[in-house]
């Protein structure tokens, strides 16, 4: 199924130009956060760097995996219930990987 045709809401969903813009956008702005903490280096706090690395690379790892659904062609897709992410949601969060009633019952 095509992510464009996937379903009659489509045009409220992004496109997967946009998406994939979205995506590189974020993980762009995550590289440049590890490169800093790097270059922090001793001067921050280790526990604290050390966790916020670990955070960072946590958001990368969904940012990959939302660029295989891209592909894939089911970005946009609730992975619980399969149900339309609303295309606000994915603007704030595009690496998203559920709706907001499924990621509230996954935590």
């Amino acid at each position: 199924m095509s992510f464009e045709t996937a379903r009659p809401a489509a045009a409220a969903r992004l496109t997967a130009q946009e998406a994939g813009q979205r995506l590189e956008h974020e993980r762009n702005a995550r590289l440049t956060q590890l490169k800093a903490l790097d270059a922090a280096g001793s001067d921050a706090d280790a526990h604290l760097g050390s966790v916020q690395k670990e955070a960072i690379e946590r958001v990368l790892a969904e940012i990959e995996a939302a660029f295989g659904r891209v592909h894939a062609g089911t970005y946009g897709t609730c992975m619980s219930c399969a149900k339309t992410i609303p295309a606000e949601r994915l603007e704030i969060l595009p690496y998203v990987r559920f709706c907001v009633g499924c990621q509230g019952r996954a935590n």
